[in-house]
Parts: structure tokens; sequence; C-alpha cells
């Protein structure tokens, strides 16, 4: 069997800015909730059976603890945020495992659902369907893989190497030296994507890097400066590694028996002809920039 795990997050996003504006009965913004459904619909007719989306519920998590500039829902389009509890509401009707995220993230969710799906014998793959470069980290060989569903770009342990130049255990390790300006946080002045996949595609991890640069051994511009920061902001590091690292020790389910769809609930028609009869704008919704 192959389980597929959904951001729901990225999904919503994606939909939003690309989908002219819907609006329902009450004035209420759909669109997005219509194009996520109408995308996973289209994968069950193709024959997905075992589903779970992730969702952040509140976009803010435990890691804005940690870091103060860590994302935040702050200038994210209210009629974007707005359609998050209609996705929830849609899907769960629909029959879908949904796992809203509060305190934590939909990508700790998602990986946390990748490790419990691996670990059953009766699962060939887990396939990951989003483009964030965090869940390069819970990529395993080719069972479990990371899908780009707008790109059609799938990504197994050997296409992680060839993109960011390390394994999956060292992705992040990697984020911490270059960032994530995405999640809000900047990584160490002077590091690279080429400078940290050198080092670590050698060393694998922070801790095991060497304080001093002529025991590197690695081709790199500027290893004494490097150094001099790494060393300087360890702890930085360490931090920026912590945000990073994915969680996988969520209990999001028993088995993977709890993901198969079995298809959709009562509640769902009304939930359906109210998404159907949403009267589409001319209106289409501003990209970000």
């Amino acid at each position: 069997m192959e389980v597929h795990l959904i951001d729901g997050t990225y999904e919503l996003f994606r939909h939003f800015y690309a989908l002219p504006s819907a609006k329902d009965s009450e004035g209420r913004e759909v669109a997005a909730v219509r194009g996520v459904l109408g995308s996973l619909l289209g994968m069950m007719r193709a024959g997905t059976t075992y589903i779970g989306v992730a969702t952040d519920h509140v976009i803010e998590s435990f890691r804005n603890q940690m870091w103060p500039e860590y994302k935040t829902g702050e200038g994210v389009d209210p009629q974007l945020l707005s359609q998050f509890p209609l996705l929830e509401e849609a899907l769960r009707a629909l029959g879908v495992a949904v796992w809203a995220m509060e305190e934590y993230e939909a990508d700790d969710a998602l990986a946390s659902a990748a490790s419990l799906a691996q670990d059953d014998l009766r699962v060939e793959r887990v396939i990951i369907s989003t483009p964030d470069k965090d869940l390069a980290q819970c990529v395993v060989g080719t069972r479990v893989v990371q899908l780009d569903r707008r790109r059609r770009l799938e990504r197994d342990e050997q296409g992680v190497i060839q993109k960011f130049g390390v394994k999956p255990g060292s992705i992040p390790d990697y984020l911490a030296l270059v960032g994530d300006a995405s999640d809000g946080y900047p990584g160490l002045p002077g590091w690279g994507a080429k400078s940290a996949s050198a080092v670590l595609s050698r060393f694998g991890k922070l801790e095991a890097i060497p304080s001093d640069p002529r025991d590197w051994q690695v081709n790199v511009s500027n290893p004494k400066g490097l150094s001099e920061v790494l060393n300087s902001k360890r702890d930085l590091a360490f931090l920026f590694r912590d945000l990073a690292t994915l969680r996988t020790d969520l209990p999001l389910f028993a088995t993977v028996d709890d993901l198969l769809w079995k298809g959709p609930t009562t509640t769902f028609p009304p939930i359906a002809d109210r998404l159907d009869k949403a009267s589409f704008s001319k209106e289409r919704v501003p990209r970000s920039s």
C-alpha cells in the first residue's frame, strides 16, 4: 500500500493565489477550499485510499517561544486565514484524516505521520506531498519520498542529496547554517548553500565539524572566516537546527488503517452544496510579493 500525506497549509495557500475569488451565499471567500477539495478528490478517483492532511490551524507554534522572529500569521490575507477552519471541516466531512495543528506545525504532523507509517511493514511507500525543504529530512531511501504536486517532482534520498548536497539526516544542520527565510531564521553570516553542503557532506552534523578549518579538508571559499563564525555562534547554530528539526513523535493515529478513506460522511453533502453554489467573480486574489 501507499500512504499519501498532504501539506494542507501549502495546498490552501497555493490555491488561494492561483484561483479567482469565489464567495458563498454568506459572502465568505471559499475558492481555495474548493480548489483543495477538488485536487484531493482527483487523487481519490485515481486510486489514492490511504491519506492524511495536516494543517496549521494556528500559524504560531512552540517555535515562536524559541525564536521571537519565527514566522507568524502577520501579513497573511484574512480571506486566506478564514478558510482554514472550513477546509478542516470539509475534509473531515469528506472522511479524510485531518491533523489541525496548534502547538506544533503541520510539518511536524507530516513528519510524525511519515514515521508512524513507515513502521508498518504493509506500507510500500510513504509520499509526503509538499515542496517545503524541511520535509526533506524525512526522506528514507525510495520508501519515504517527497512530492511537489504542483511541479510533479518526486524526490527520494538520492534526489535530496542531488538537490542539497547532503543526506536527509543533515537537512536540519544544513538549514541551521544557510537559514530559512520562509520560517524566519537567518542562518549564520557568510554561510551559503555551497559551503554548507561541502562541509556537511563530509561531517554530517554541526558538532562533528572541527573547530580548526585546517582539519576540514573540503573545497570552500574562506574556510577561516566560516570557521570563525561557526565557532563564535555554535549555540545559535544549534538553536536554528532545533527550529529546523521536525518532531516525529506526535501520536496522530493508532495504525495506518486509520488513514483508509472509506468515502464521505453524511455531513459532506451540505458542505459540498455550499461550495458548489459559491459564485466566482472576475476578481483575482492579489499575489503576495
